[in-house]
C-alpha cells in the first residue's frame, strides 16, 4: 500500500501536520493494529510520501512490512519524527506516476497493490490525472482516494473546487474495489483516514 499525501500550496503548515498526525494516530490505533494480523494475509507492506507539483515528491519511508504491534508503532514513530515538506502546485497525476515506480522496487509481493491518495484540490499541473489513473489500472493497481473538503480560500484568493468528492470518484480512483472516504475538513482527516485504513486492511 502506497500512502500519498498532498502538501501543495493550498495546504498550510498546520493542515499538513494534521494529515501527518492523522496517519501517526491511525497506526497507533488498537483497532487498526489488531486488524493487520487478521486481514487476508496477516500483514501489509506500506510506504509513505508527500507530494505537491509535478516531480515534487518527498518520500518519508521506504517499504516497511507491518505484521505486529511493534511494526505499526515503529512506522508511526518514523512518520512523526520526519520533517514536514511543502510545495506549491497540485499534481495528482505526478503522485500516481511516482507511485507506479515504487511498486517494482518493493521486496514484498501480494495479490493487491493499492495507491492511497489524499488531497484538497484537483490536478493543476503535469499530465491529465485520468491518463495517470488509466496507466495504473492497466498495471492492475487500485487507486483509492481521500478528498479533503475545505471551504476556505486558497492562498492566491481562489475558491476551493466544489464537489471535490465527485472529482475524485470520476477522475482519480479506479481499479478493483476502489472507493473514497471523504474528510469533511482537515480536522476530520484523522477519523477519515482511520475509517479508510480499516476498510483497506480488511480488503
Amino acid at each position: 500500500m502506497i500512502l500519498a499525501i498532498d502538501v501543495s500550496g493550498s495546504v498550510d503548515a498546520f493542515e499538513a501536520r494534521l494529515q501527518r498526525d492523522g496517519y501517526v494516530a491511525a497506526f497507533l490505533d488498537p483497532v487498526i493494529i489488531n486488524a493487520i494480523p487478521t486481514g487476508p494475509l496477516g500483514r501489509i507492506a506500506v510506504t509513505y510520501f508527500e507530494w505537491s507539483g509535478f516531480g515534487q515528491t518527498v518520500r518519508t519511508t521506504g517499504w516497511i512490512l507491518l505484521s505486529s504491534v511493534e511494526d505499526a508503532q515503529a512506522f508511526a514513530t518514523r512518520l512523526d519524527q520526519a520533517p514536514l515538506v511543502r510545495g506549491r502546485f497540485t499534481s495528482i497525476s505526478g503522485a500516481i506516476g511516482y507511485s507506479l515506480a515504487l511498486f517494482p522496487e518493493s521486496p514484498y509481493r501480494g495479490p493487491r497493490r493499492v495507491i492511497d491518495v489524499s488531497g484538497d484540490g484537483p490536478n493543476n499541473t503535469g499530465p491529465h490525472v485520468d491518463f495517470a489513473r488509466d496507466e495504473a489500472l492497466k498495471n492492475g493497481i487500485t487507486i483509492n482516494g481521500l478528498p479533503i473538503i475545505n471551504d476556505r480560500l486558497q492562498p492566491f484568493g481562489l475558491p476551493q473546487m466544489p464537489d471535490l468528492d465527485l472529482y475524485y470518484e470520476n477522475c482519480v480512483i479506479g481499479g478493483a474495489g476502489a472507493f473514497i472516504v471523504v474528510a469533511e475538513s482537515f480536522v476530520d482527516f484523522g477519523s477519515a483516514i482511520r475509517r479508510k485504513l480499516i476498510l483497506e486492511i480488511a480488503n
